[in-house]
């Protein structure tokens, strides 16, 4: 307990999911975690339950991020740890994705990861911190299905290594790191399984048996490598790509 006390964090699209599972194992850690998304009566509940605050935010919006961190700074007065987790899943095709797909997924991925990290630098650069962008391991070997949402996630993880490149050149204490989870138990799989095998997890008798058949992860499994990074145990870990999905990627390709 209290690998991360008293650290200041933000962790983005927070009300359900990866988010939440990242902003309650950071409060059960001591962090003074502020959570934003944009489903308010969810978030809200979230953190009354695991003492943390709420903050609406579309992280797609510029001047959301202006004011949050306004917000931050007045409250807390410095930030240590970003999670910029927030993200939508568009099932589309190079054949099928539409022009307002594509900018909005670009929007709510690399926009808001882009303004979340310079933000949290210019915050940062004085006493150090944690910056960790959620990508995916479509990033590494992409998904048809998944246009706009592969070449965002792809985006992010290169930006994390130039990010981490620039602090590391000028000194700062900063580390930025990318985590990119597989398959794992969250409402945004449960789509992609549904359109991509008919498969319908919630109908299961056995939800539980036909999660480890399908070899999903539990988002405890992320939010514990978002713990390891935003705490003092990943101090030389820096631009490093951290990859969550029990050998998806490598094992069984």
């Amino acid at each position: 307990m209290g690998r991360v006390q008293d650290k200041v964090a933000i962790v983005t699209g927070a009300a359900k999911g990866l988010g939440e599972a990242d902003a309650r194992v950071l409060a059960a850690e001591g962090a003074r975690v502020i959570m934003t998304d944009v489903d308010d009566e969810r978030g809200r509940a979230v953190a009354k339950e695991i003492g943390a605050e709420y903050v609406h935010q579309d992280v797609a919006d510029e001047a959301a991020w202006t004011r949050l961190m306004a917000h931050v700074h007045d409250r807390y007065g410095r930030l240590d740890v970003l999670v910029n987790n927030a993200g939508i899943a568009i099932i589309a095709n190079i054949e099928t994705t539409t022009t307002e797909q594509w900018r909005r997924t670009l929007a709510v991925h690399l926009d808001s990861t882009f303004w979340g990290c310079q933000h949290a630098v210019r915050a940062m650069k004085e006493r150090g911190g944690s910056i960790i962008n959620m990508s995916s391991i479509v990033a590494l070997q992409g998904s048809a299905d998944y246009l706009a949402y592969a070449a965002a996630k792809g985006g992010i993880r290169s930006m994390t290594k130039a990010i981490a490149a620039h602090c590391r050149a000028r000194n700062y204490a900063i580390r930025c790191n990318s985590v990119h989870p597989g398959s794992i138990n969250t409402a945004m799989v449960h789509a992609a399984l549904e359109h991509s095998a008919g498969i319908r997890l919630a109908d299961a008798e056995d939800q539980e048996a036909l999660r480890l058949q399908l070899g999903l992860g539990e988002p405890l499994d992320v939010a514990n490598m978002v713990l390891f990074l935003a705490s003092d145990d990943a101090k030389h870990v820096n631009g490093a790509e951290l990859v969550v999905d029990n050998g998806a990627t490598s094992i069984l390709s």
